[in-house]
Protein backbone atom coordinates (compact mmCIF):
# COMPACT_ATOMS: atom_id res chain seq x y z
CA UNK A 1 0.00 0.00 0.00
CA UNK A 2 1.14 3.56 -0.67
CA UNK A 3 1.31 5.37 2.67
CA UNK A 4 1.81 8.74 0.98
CA UNK A 5 -1.38 8.60 -1.06
CA UNK A 6 -3.33 7.32 1.94
CA UNK A 7 -2.14 10.34 3.92
CA UNK A 8 -3.12 12.69 1.08
CA UNK A 9 -6.56 11.14 0.70
CA UNK A 10 -7.08 11.22 4.45
CA UNK A 11 -6.22 14.95 4.49
CA UNK A 12 -8.62 15.71 1.63
CA UNK A 13 -11.45 13.83 3.32
CA UNK A 14 -10.78 15.50 6.66
CA UNK A 15 -10.97 19.00 5.15
CA UNK A 16 -14.13 18.37 3.11
CA UNK A 17 -17.70 18.83 4.31
CA UNK A 18 -19.66 18.09 1.14
CA UNK A 19 -18.51 15.11 -0.92
CA UNK A 20 -19.77 13.70 -4.21
CA UNK A 21 -19.03 10.13 -5.32
CA UNK A 22 -19.64 8.96 -8.89
CA UNK A 23 -19.33 5.52 -10.51
CA UNK A 24 -19.56 4.47 -14.15
CA UNK A 25 -22.50 4.26 -16.55
CA UNK A 26 -24.42 0.98 -16.69
CA UNK A 27 -23.11 0.21 -13.21
CA UNK A 28 -22.25 -3.33 -12.17
CA UNK A 29 -22.11 -4.75 -8.66
CA UNK A 30 -18.61 -3.46 -7.95
CA UNK A 31 -19.40 0.09 -9.10
CA UNK A 32 -22.50 0.10 -6.90
CA UNK A 33 -20.84 -1.61 -3.94
CA UNK A 34 -17.90 0.79 -4.00
CA UNK A 35 -20.16 3.84 -4.39
CA UNK A 36 -22.49 2.90 -1.53
CA UNK A 37 -19.79 1.45 0.72
CA UNK A 38 -17.62 4.56 0.54
CA UNK A 39 -20.65 6.87 0.69
CA UNK A 40 -22.07 5.31 3.86
CA UNK A 41 -18.66 5.22 5.54
CA UNK A 42 -18.20 8.93 4.85
CA UNK A 43 -21.71 9.70 6.12
CA UNK A 44 -20.96 7.80 9.31
CA UNK A 45 -17.95 10.09 9.82
CA UNK A 46 -20.18 13.17 9.67
CA UNK A 47 -19.80 14.16 6.02
CA UNK A 48 -22.60 15.28 3.72
CA UNK A 49 -22.46 12.90 0.77
CA UNK A 50 -24.24 12.64 -2.57
CA UNK A 51 -23.89 9.41 -4.53
CA UNK A 52 -24.50 9.75 -8.27
CA UNK A 53 -25.04 7.23 -11.06
CA UNK A 54 -25.73 8.62 -14.53
CA UNK A 55 -28.00 5.65 -15.33
CA UNK A 56 -29.48 5.28 -11.87
CA UNK A 57 -29.51 2.13 -9.76
CA UNK A 58 -30.56 -1.21 -11.32
CA UNK A 59 -33.51 -2.85 -9.59
CA UNK A 60 -31.42 -5.92 -8.75
CA UNK A 61 -29.30 -3.87 -6.31
CA UNK A 62 -32.04 -1.89 -4.57
CA UNK A 63 -31.85 -4.17 -1.53
CA UNK A 64 -28.43 -2.76 -0.60
CA UNK A 65 -28.11 -0.34 2.34
CA UNK A 66 -28.11 3.27 1.15
CA UNK A 67 -29.47 2.44 -2.31
CA UNK A 68 -32.38 4.84 -1.81
CA UNK A 69 -29.92 7.73 -1.68
CA UNK A 70 -28.53 7.28 -5.19
CA UNK A 71 -29.22 10.23 -7.51
CA UNK A 72 -29.00 10.52 -11.27
CA UNK A 73 -28.08 14.21 -11.34
CA UNK A 74 -25.38 15.94 -9.27
CA UNK A 75 -26.40 18.91 -7.16
CA UNK A 76 -24.20 21.92 -6.47
CA UNK A 77 -20.43 22.00 -6.27
CA UNK A 78 -18.97 19.58 -3.71
CA UNK A 79 -15.81 20.26 -1.74
CA UNK A 80 -14.48 16.86 -2.77
CA UNK A 81 -15.22 14.94 -5.98
CA UNK A 82 -14.43 11.19 -5.98
CA UNK A 83 -14.84 8.64 -8.78
CA UNK A 84 -14.92 4.90 -8.10
CA UNK A 85 -14.48 1.94 -10.48
CA UNK A 86 -13.96 4.16 -13.54
CA UNK A 87 -11.02 3.33 -15.82
CA UNK A 88 -11.42 6.65 -17.61
CA UNK A 89 -13.33 9.83 -16.84
CA UNK A 90 -15.79 9.54 -19.72
CA UNK A 91 -17.18 6.40 -18.08
CA UNK A 92 -18.92 8.66 -15.54
CA UNK A 93 -21.45 9.68 -18.21
CA UNK A 94 -22.32 12.57 -20.49
CA UNK A 95 -23.45 14.86 -17.69
CA UNK A 96 -19.87 15.00 -16.41
CA UNK A 97 -18.25 15.78 -19.79
CA UNK A 98 -17.49 19.36 -18.80
CA UNK A 99 -17.18 18.75 -15.09
CA UNK A 100 -14.02 19.47 -13.16
CA UNK A 101 -11.22 16.94 -12.76
CA UNK A 102 -11.91 14.47 -9.93
CA UNK A 103 -10.00 15.09 -6.71
CA UNK A 104 -9.65 11.35 -6.10
CA UNK A 105 -9.83 8.43 -8.55
CA UNK A 106 -10.21 5.01 -6.87
CA UNK A 107 -10.11 1.97 -9.13
CA UNK A 108 -8.61 -1.44 -9.90
CA UNK A 109 -8.64 -1.59 -13.72
CA UNK A 110 -5.28 -2.15 -15.40
CA UNK A 111 -6.35 0.28 -18.16
CA UNK A 112 -7.01 3.17 -15.73
CA UNK A 113 -5.84 6.48 -17.19
CA UNK A 114 -4.96 8.09 -13.81
CA UNK A 115 -7.25 11.03 -14.56
CA UNK A 116 -7.68 12.27 -10.98
CA UNK A 117 -5.60 14.69 -8.95
CA UNK A 118 -4.95 11.72 -6.68
CA UNK A 119 -5.08 8.21 -8.15
CA UNK A 120 -5.48 5.14 -5.97
CA UNK A 121 -5.38 2.41 -8.60
CA UNK A 122 -4.54 -1.17 -7.61
CA UNK A 123 -4.79 -3.51 -10.64
CA UNK A 124 -3.96 -6.56 -8.53
CA UNK A 125 -7.08 -6.08 -6.41
CA UNK A 126 -10.06 -8.17 -7.47
CA UNK A 127 -12.47 -5.23 -7.20
CA UNK A 128 -12.63 -1.54 -6.37
CA UNK A 129 -14.65 -2.63 -3.35
CA UNK A 130 -11.62 -4.70 -2.31
CA UNK A 131 -9.40 -1.61 -2.59
CA UNK A 132 -11.80 0.22 -0.27
CA UNK A 133 -11.93 -2.70 2.17
CA UNK A 134 -8.19 -2.30 2.66
CA UNK A 135 -8.03 1.49 2.70
CA UNK A 136 -11.14 2.74 4.52
CA UNK A 137 -9.62 2.05 7.97
CA UNK A 138 -6.45 3.90 6.90
CA UNK A 139 -8.61 6.98 6.29
CA UNK A 140 -10.20 6.75 9.71
CA UNK A 141 -13.47 5.38 8.28
CA UNK A 142 -15.35 2.48 9.87
CA UNK A 143 -16.54 -0.63 8.07
CA UNK A 144 -19.96 -1.08 9.63
CA UNK A 145 -22.34 -3.90 8.71
CA UNK A 146 -24.07 -1.70 6.11
CA UNK A 147 -20.76 -0.63 4.58
CA UNK A 148 -19.61 -4.27 4.57
CA UNK A 149 -22.76 -5.47 2.78
CA UNK A 150 -22.00 -3.15 -0.11
CA UNK A 151 -18.30 -3.91 -0.31
CA UNK A 152 -18.95 -7.66 -0.12
CA UNK A 153 -21.41 -7.36 -3.01
CA UNK A 154 -18.76 -5.56 -5.05
CA UNK A 155 -16.16 -8.24 -4.40
CA UNK A 156 -18.44 -11.22 -4.99
CA UNK A 157 -19.83 -9.84 -8.25
CA UNK A 158 -16.48 -8.84 -9.77
CA UNK A 159 -15.01 -12.26 -8.95
CA UNK A 160 -18.18 -14.09 -10.06
CA UNK A 161 -18.35 -15.71 -6.65
CA UNK A 162 -14.55 -16.19 -6.47
CA UNK A 163 -14.41 -17.94 -9.84
CA UNK A 164 -12.21 -15.46 -11.76
CA UNK A 165 -8.55 -16.25 -12.35
CA UNK A 166 -7.36 -13.30 -10.23
CA UNK A 167 -9.07 -14.60 -7.07
CA UNK A 168 -6.44 -14.51 -4.35
CA UNK A 169 -5.96 -15.38 -0.68
CA UNK A 170 -6.12 -11.62 -0.01
CA UNK A 171 -9.62 -11.47 -1.52
CA UNK A 172 -10.82 -14.30 0.69
CA UNK A 173 -9.34 -12.61 3.76
CA UNK A 174 -11.12 -9.39 2.81
CA UNK A 175 -14.41 -11.24 2.56
CA UNK A 176 -13.82 -12.87 5.95
CA UNK A 177 -13.23 -9.43 7.48
CA UNK A 178 -16.48 -8.15 5.97
CA UNK A 179 -18.40 -11.22 7.13
CA UNK A 180 -17.17 -10.59 10.67
CA UNK A 181 -19.47 -7.56 10.75
CA UNK A 182 -22.49 -9.90 10.64
CA UNK A 183 -23.61 -9.52 7.03
CA UNK A 184 -25.84 -12.22 5.54
CA UNK A 185 -23.42 -13.42 2.87
CA UNK A 186 -25.59 -16.23 1.43
CA UNK A 187 -28.42 -13.75 0.84
CA UNK A 188 -26.11 -11.14 -0.71
CA UNK A 189 -24.53 -13.79 -2.92
CA UNK A 190 -27.89 -15.10 -4.10
CA UNK A 191 -29.24 -11.63 -4.88
CA UNK A 192 -26.09 -10.60 -6.74
CA UNK A 193 -25.29 -13.72 -8.75
CA UNK A 194 -28.17 -16.17 -8.77
CA UNK A 195 -31.57 -14.49 -8.53
CA UNK A 196 -33.02 -13.02 -11.75
CA UNK A 197 -36.32 -11.38 -12.59
CA UNK A 198 -38.77 -13.00 -15.00
CA UNK A 199 -38.14 -10.23 -17.56
CA UNK A 200 -34.36 -10.70 -17.29
CA UNK A 201 -34.78 -14.43 -17.91
CA UNK A 202 -36.89 -13.69 -21.02
CA UNK A 203 -34.20 -11.27 -22.19
CA UNK A 204 -31.60 -13.99 -21.68
CA UNK A 205 -33.69 -16.26 -23.90
CA UNK A 206 -33.40 -13.81 -26.78
CA UNK A 207 -29.67 -13.53 -26.31
CA UNK A 208 -29.09 -17.27 -26.03
CA UNK A 209 -31.12 -17.95 -29.16
CA UNK A 210 -28.70 -15.69 -31.06
CA UNK A 211 -25.52 -17.53 -29.98
CA UNK A 212 -22.97 -17.77 -32.77
CA UNK A 213 -19.48 -19.24 -32.98
CA UNK A 214 -16.69 -17.90 -35.20
CA UNK A 215 -13.01 -18.93 -35.17
CA UNK A 216 -12.84 -19.48 -31.42
CA UNK A 217 -15.23 -16.63 -30.56
CA UNK A 218 -18.67 -17.35 -29.12
CA UNK A 219 -20.98 -14.34 -29.07
CA UNK A 220 -24.56 -13.25 -28.52
CA UNK A 221 -26.52 -10.32 -29.90
CA UNK A 222 -29.14 -8.47 -27.86
CA UNK A 223 -31.21 -5.86 -29.67
CA UNK A 224 -33.48 -3.11 -28.43
CA UNK A 225 -36.48 -5.04 -29.75
CA UNK A 226 -35.46 -8.05 -27.60
CA UNK A 227 -35.33 -5.88 -24.51
CA UNK A 228 -38.71 -4.34 -25.23
CA UNK A 229 -40.37 -7.70 -25.92
CA UNK A 230 -38.96 -9.17 -22.71
CA UNK A 231 -40.06 -6.16 -20.67
CA UNK A 232 -36.56 -5.77 -19.27
CA UNK A 233 -36.06 -2.30 -17.78
CA UNK A 234 -32.28 -2.13 -17.79
CA UNK A 235 -29.99 -1.09 -20.63
CA UNK A 236 -27.43 -3.85 -20.06
CA UNK A 237 -27.18 -7.57 -20.80
CA UNK A 238 -28.72 -8.68 -17.46
CA UNK A 239 -25.36 -10.44 -16.80
CA UNK A 240 -25.83 -12.89 -19.65
CA UNK A 241 -22.09 -12.48 -20.35
CA UNK A 242 -21.45 -14.61 -17.26
CA UNK A 243 -23.36 -17.48 -18.85
CA UNK A 244 -21.46 -17.09 -22.11
CA UNK A 245 -18.22 -17.17 -20.11
CA UNK A 246 -19.00 -20.74 -19.09
CA UNK A 247 -19.16 -22.08 -22.65
CA UNK A 248 -16.39 -24.60 -23.34
CA UNK A 249 -13.91 -24.95 -26.19
CA UNK A 250 -13.67 -21.27 -27.17
CA UNK A 251 -11.03 -18.59 -26.77
CA UNK A 252 -13.22 -15.53 -26.23
CA UNK A 253 -16.82 -14.90 -25.22
CA UNK A 254 -18.53 -11.71 -26.36
CA UNK A 255 -21.89 -10.00 -26.16
CA UNK A 256 -23.22 -7.12 -28.27
CA UNK A 257 -25.96 -5.06 -26.61
CA UNK A 258 -27.75 -2.54 -28.83
CA UNK A 259 -28.38 0.92 -27.38
CA UNK A 260 -30.27 3.82 -28.93
CA UNK A 261 -27.26 5.23 -30.78
CA UNK A 262 -24.44 2.86 -29.86
CA UNK A 263 -23.51 -0.73 -29.11
CA UNK A 264 -22.12 -1.95 -25.80
CA UNK A 265 -19.62 -4.79 -26.21
CA UNK A 266 -18.27 -7.06 -23.49
CA UNK A 267 -15.32 -9.42 -23.92
CA UNK A 268 -14.38 -12.35 -21.67
CA UNK A 269 -11.21 -14.41 -22.01
CA UNK A 270 -12.15 -18.09 -21.93
CA UNK A 271 -8.59 -19.37 -21.89
CA UNK A 272 -5.62 -18.55 -19.68
CA UNK A 273 -3.15 -16.10 -21.19
CA UNK A 274 -5.69 -14.30 -23.37
CA UNK A 275 -5.76 -10.51 -22.87
CA UNK A 276 -8.98 -8.81 -24.00
CA UNK A 277 -8.27 -5.46 -22.29
CA UNK A 278 -6.22 -4.20 -25.22
CA UNK A 279 -9.03 -4.97 -27.66
CA UNK A 280 -11.44 -2.96 -25.55
CA UNK A 281 -8.90 -0.15 -25.26
CA UNK A 282 -8.56 -0.13 -29.06
CA UNK A 283 -12.26 0.75 -29.22
CA UNK A 284 -12.08 3.40 -26.49
CA UNK A 285 -13.02 1.10 -23.63
CA UNK A 286 -11.03 -0.73 -20.98
CA UNK A 287 -11.06 -3.29 -18.24
CA UNK A 288 -8.98 -6.29 -17.23
CA UNK A 289 -7.05 -8.93 -19.15
CA UNK A 290 -9.84 -11.44 -18.59
CA UNK A 291 -12.85 -9.10 -18.78
CA UNK A 292 -13.28 -5.81 -20.61
CA UNK A 293 -15.85 -3.68 -22.39
CA UNK A 294 -16.47 -0.72 -24.67
CA UNK A 295 -19.30 1.44 -25.99
CA UNK A 296 -19.09 2.27 -29.69
CA UNK A 297 -21.25 4.85 -31.42
CA UNK A 298 -23.11 3.55 -34.45
CA UNK A 299 -25.42 0.75 -35.55
CA UNK A 300 -25.23 -2.94 -34.71
CA UNK A 301 -25.03 -3.94 -38.38
CA UNK A 302 -21.98 -1.74 -38.93
CA UNK A 303 -20.20 -2.27 -35.62
CA UNK A 304 -20.54 -6.02 -35.03
CA UNK A 305 -18.60 -7.30 -38.08
CA UNK A 306 -15.87 -4.69 -37.55
CA UNK A 307 -15.39 -5.57 -33.88
CA UNK A 308 -15.40 -9.31 -34.60
CA UNK A 309 -12.77 -8.87 -37.30
CA UNK A 310 -10.54 -6.73 -35.08
CA UNK A 311 -10.91 -9.20 -32.22
CA UNK A 312 -9.82 -12.05 -34.49
CA UNK A 313 -6.86 -10.07 -35.79
CA UNK A 314 -5.62 -8.91 -32.38
CA UNK A 315 -5.85 -12.43 -30.95
CA UNK A 316 -4.57 -14.15 -34.10
CA UNK A 317 -7.70 -16.27 -34.40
Amino acid sequence: MNNNIDAEINAKIASAKNIMIVAHVRPDGDAIGALLGLGLALQDSGKTVQMVLNDGLPASFRHLPGSNQVKKVPQGQPDLFITVDCADFKRTGKQFENYRKPDINIDHHVTNENFGQLNLVEPLSVATSAVLTDHLPLWGLKITQDVAANLATGIVTDTLGFRTSNTSPAALRQMALLMDTGINMPDLYNRALVSRSFSAARYWGAGLSSLTTLDGIVYATMRLADRKKAGYGGNDDADLINVISAIEDHTVGMIFVEQRDSVKISWRALQNGVDVSQIAKHFGGGGHKAAAGADIMGSMDEIQPRVLQTTREMLNL
